[in-house]
């Protein structure tokens, strides 16, 4: 896409000035439903050495509430407005592509490196230290599955200029086109039993829901309320009809999941839940402006990244002391004890959550470099190499072994490929006064 293009695009369809205080609120909002589901479903214990996890969530009806706490739909589609919000302005300040993306590039996975430099040693120094192999094992895996969100938005984040101008064109067919193509792979994926098949809804999914951000930014999505009624209602037949799950988040044992790859149910989801926010946008927007409230958020907002990354680590802290070190297994969901202990519980990990948000967040925010001036090709491979190390890291985790090294390795190698080096300027010349 060329810059005359973009600016062409920006003037059909400008987008709105400043931060999005809505958008921030759901990009936060999803990032802390995440970490609270996170903390609240693991059902542990231990023995023999091993350490045996479940779900609370995949207790009697207790998968309702994926339909509201799977909120990763929520962050593409806020993560979509804010992209075209970015990518507009940085167009209308005479950016190019290259360079946008170098930015946004460097901002992803900056935050990753120092996760890696403390999980890469980790197992090693823990199985050094006498402790059973396969919680070690178990924790490294969970410490690099949370990258998965990261390699998928970097793929959003690298198409976002091309999609803009499909956007400009085509409007609300793109997210159209893209569903469709989802229906497809998933009449393949269950009718044939490829399950690699499915595998394509990654990008198909995830792209249709940062889309709908792209009309959001353009003001162009309407009757909310149709569409929450639409998209729940759409989700709820799909289940009661169809081969999917009722939960949107996988479950132990469950034969399909709608997370992993992603399915058209989730798809549908993602529509209510947007619809839902659309909704609400007056009194959250109101909510936000309240003191108190744009206080939290405002110290949040430079942290999220940051809490997003390490949570699952305050996760195997406590796990560590409380289930493998004092044998204490959480108890059954759903039960007197699960609900008065759940509290304590979180306090924990809040607690063990602080010390590493003091330590880490200094890395939310890449250093300050030169203006990249590397052309196209350099910066297609840099995100080729950065998606790639998120990918290996989101497959193998860091367990012990060369892989996770090499994933490491490719994000150190795309990370540096995005700086440029500071361009000298020209000596002036001593001028010479005439005789």
């Amino acid at each position: 896409m060329t810059a005359v293009i973009s600016r062409s695009a920006v003037r059909a369809a400008p987008a709105p000035q400043g931060r999005d205080v809505f958008i921030d609120v759901l990009r936060l909002f999803g990032m802390a439903l995440v970490v609270l589901q996170h903390w609240s479903m693991p059902v542990l214990s231990f023995s023999d050495g091993r350490i045996s996890t479940g779900n609370a969530l995949s207790a009697g009806g207790a998968w309702v509430v994926t339909w509201i706490s799977q909120v990763m739909p929520l962050v593409f589609f806020a993560g979509g407005a804010a992209n075209a919000i970015s990518w507009r302005g940085s167009v209308r300040r005479g950016g190019t592509v290259p360079a946008w993306l170098a930015v946004r590039l460097r901002r992803l996975v900056w935050p990753v490196l120092p996760l890696a430099a403390v999980w890469l040693p980790l197992p090693h120094l823990l199985q050094a230290l006498g402790l059973p192999e396969q919680p070690v094992v178990t924790a490294s895996r969970l410490a690099g599955q949370l990258l998965w969100f990261l390699a998928v938005y970097l793929v959003a984040v690298a198409v976002t200029p091309s999609m803009l101008r499909l956007n400009m064109l085509y409007g609300w067919r793109v997210p159209v086109v893209l569903t469709a193509g989802a229906v497809v792979v998933d009449v393949a994926r269950f009718t044939t039993g490829l399950e690699v098949v499915g595998f394509l809804n990654i990008a198909l999914v995830w792209l249709a829901v940062h889309q709908l951000g792209f009309l959001y930014a353009d003001g162009r999505l309407s009757r909310p309320w149709a569409m929450a009624l639409t998209g729940y209602g759409l989700a709820a037949a799909l289940v009661a009809f169809g081969p999917y799950p009722g939960s949107m988040i996988g479950m132990p044992g469950a034969a399909v999941s709608n997370m992993a790859p992603p399915t058209i149910a989730l798809l549908a989801v993602a529509f209510g839940q947007i619809g839902l926010a659309l909704a609400l946008r007056r009194w959250i927007v109101a909510l936000a402006e309240w003191p108190g409230v744009s206080r939290v958020l405002a110290w949040a907002a430079p942290r999220m990244m940051t809490v997003y990354l390490w949570h699952m680590s305050a996760l195997t802290i406590v796990t560590s002391v409380v289930v493998v070190g004092l044998g204490v297994s959480t108890p059954e969901p759903g039960t007197s004890a699960w609900l008065s202990g759940w509290p304590h519980w979180l306090l924990m990990l809040s607690l063990a959550m602080s010390p590493l948000l003091r330590c880490f967040s200094r890395f939310e925010t890449p250093p300050q470099a030169s203006p990249y001036a590397g052309g196209t090709a350099r910066i297609v491979v840099a995100v080729a190499l950065a998606g790639t190390g998120l990918l290996v890291l989101t497959v193998i985790g860091f367990v012990p072994g060369t892989a996770p090294v090499l994933g490491a390795g490719m994000l150190v190698a795309g990370l540096a490929l995005t700086w440029s080096a500071p361009r000298l300027q020209p000596a002036a010349r001593p001028s010479v006064e005439s005789p």
